[in-house]
C-alpha cells in the first residue's frame, strides 16, 4: 500500500510540474563576445512604451530567464548594456533559444515558435536585398564621378527592378505566412513606404482573429487605411497650399497641367536624389506637352539653403513648396506619406490615376498619356 501510494503521490507531483511548465516558457540564450557579469536587459511594450522586465546575468557566456506564456501578441526585444542595438523576438508557449553577438547586433536571433522563425527568415532576405542596395549605391556613386549617364541609368533601372523585386518578396511572404503580429507590423511599414495600397493591406487584414485586431497596431493600422483612402487612386488629390522657395503661397490648383505629378522628397533623401535625374528626363521631354511637377520637400526649417541648392543641383525646372517641418508636414500627412521618394500622379481634373512611379515605369505611364500628344 505504502508503494502504490508513493507512486501515486510521485505522479502527482510530476503531474503538477508538468502543469507548471505549461505555463512557461524560457529563454536561453549563447552570449558572444560579452564578459561575464554583462548584462542582458528584456523589454516588453507596455501603453505603447518600453518597459525593462527582467535583467538577466552572463554566466560562462549564457544568460537565462523564464517567463509566463504569451499569446502571440506581444513583441519583446533584448538589449546589452555594453553595445548599441535590439535582438526583436515575439514571445509564445514554446522555448526560445537566442544568440546574443556583441560585434554584430544585426546578425543576432532569437529562435523558437513559428512566428520567431518567419521574422529570423523574412530579415535574412531582406538583408540579401540591402547588401544589393549598397552595392548599387557605391555603382552610383561611382557613375556620378565619372560622369557616365550609361551607368547611371543602368543603376537606375536596376534599382527600381530590385524595389519590384523587394515588394514581391513582401507581399509573397504575407501570402504565404499566417497572420501575425509581425505581419500587421510588416503590412503598416509597407504601407507607409508606399509598397502597398490601402486596398491591398485591408484585403490582408480583412479576417483577423478578434485577440489581433484588439492590438494597438492593429487599430493604428486600420486608421491609418481610412486616412489613406482620402488619397487613393480614383479619389480627388486633397487640395494643399505652401510657400514656395521665395515665399509665396502656391496652392496645388494651381499648378495642374494636363497631367500633374507631386513630388514628395527632401535634399537629405539619398534615393530621392538618385531619382531626381530620371524625373528632370521625363518633365523635359513631357512638359511641353502638358506635364506639371509640383515637388514638396520635407526638408527642416533650418535647412532651407540645402532645399534650394538641391533644387539647383538636380535641375528641378518645376513648381516647388515646403513647409520645412521634416516628418510633421500637414501635406505629407494629408496624403498619409511615410517614407519618399513617393510621388502621386493627377490628372487634369485632379484626380490621382497613379501612385509611386519610378524609373522605366514613370516613363512608360507619362509616355502612354502624352506620347501621341
Amino acid at each position: 500500500m505504502r508503494q502504490i501510494f508513493a507512486l501515486f503521490l510521485t505522479l502527482t507531483l510530476t503531474l503538477m510540474s508538468c502543469q507548471k511548465d505549461k505555463n512557461t516558457y524560457t529563454l536561453e540564450g549563447d552570449a558572444v563576445g560579452f564578459a561575464d557579469g554583462s548584462e542582458i536587459l528584456v523589454y516588453t511594450f507596455e501603453d505603447r512604451q518600453a518597459k525593462i522586465i527582467d535583467t538577466l546575468i552572463i554566466e560562462n557566456g549564457k544568460f537565462s530567464g523564464t517567463y509566463p506564456n504569451d499569446n502571440g501578441l506581444s513583441l519583446n526585444f533584448l538589449r546589452s548594456t555594453d553595445v548599441n542595438g535590439t535582438v526583436i523576438y515575439f514571445p509564445g508557449n514554446e522555448d526560445l533559444k537566442a544568440v546574443f553577438y556583441k560585434d554584430s547586433v544585426q546578425a543576432s536571433r532569437v529562435t523558437g515558435g513559428k512566428q520567431n522563425k518567419a521574422y529570423s527568415d523574412f530579415v535574412s532576405k531582406i538583408n540579401e536585398f540591402n547588401e544589393k542596395k549598397k552595392n548599387n549605391m557605391d555603382a552610383f556613386r561611382k557613375a556620378q564621378e565619372e560622369n557616365d549617364a550609361a551607368a547611371i541609368a543602368k543603376v537606375q533601372s536596376d534599382n527600381l527592378n530590385l524595389t519590384g523585386e523587394e515588394t514581391k518578396f513582401k507581399k509573397d511572404f504575407l501570402a504565404n505566412h499566417d497572420k501575425s503580429l509581425f505581419s500587421l507590423m510588416l503590412i503598416a511599414e509597407m504601407v507607409g513606404r508606399g509598397e502597398m495600397t490601402s486596398t491591398e493591406a485591408n484585403t490582408f487584414i480583412s479576417d483577423l482573429s478578434p485577440d489581433l485586431a484588439a492590438t494597438d497596431i492593429a487599430k493604428e493600422l486600420k486608421m491609418q487605411l481610412e486616412k489613406m483612402g482620402k488619397a487613393e487612386v480614383g479619389t480627388k488629390a486633397p487640395e494643399f497650399s505652401a510657400p514656395t522657395p521665395d515665399g509665396k503661397e502656391l496652392a496645388l490648383a494651381d499648378a495642374l497641367g494636363k497631367y500633374t505629378i507631386i513630388d514628395f522628397w527632401a535634399s537629405w533623401c539619398k534615393p530621392c536624389r538618385i531619382e531626381n535625374p530620371n524625373v528632370v528626363k521625363v518633365y523635359n521631354k513631357y512638359h511641353d506637352k502638358g506635364l506639371n511637377i509640383i515637388s514638396v520637400s520635407l526638408d527642416k526649417a533650418d535647412q532651407k539653403d540645402k532645399w534650394l541648392q538641391a533644387i539647383k543641383d538636380d535641375k528641378m525646372d518645376w513648381y516647388h513648396v515646403s513647409n520645412l517641418e521634416f516628418w510633421n508636414d500637414p501635406i505629407a500627412q494629408q496624403y498619409s506619406v511615410r517614407s519618399i521618394p513617393a510621388t502621386f500622379l493627377l490628372d487634369e481634373n485632379g484626380v490621382i490615376i497613379d501612385k509611386n512611379l519610378r524609373g522605366d515605369a514613370l516613363e512608360a505611364k507619362i509616355g502612354s498619356l502624352l506620347g501621341g500628344e
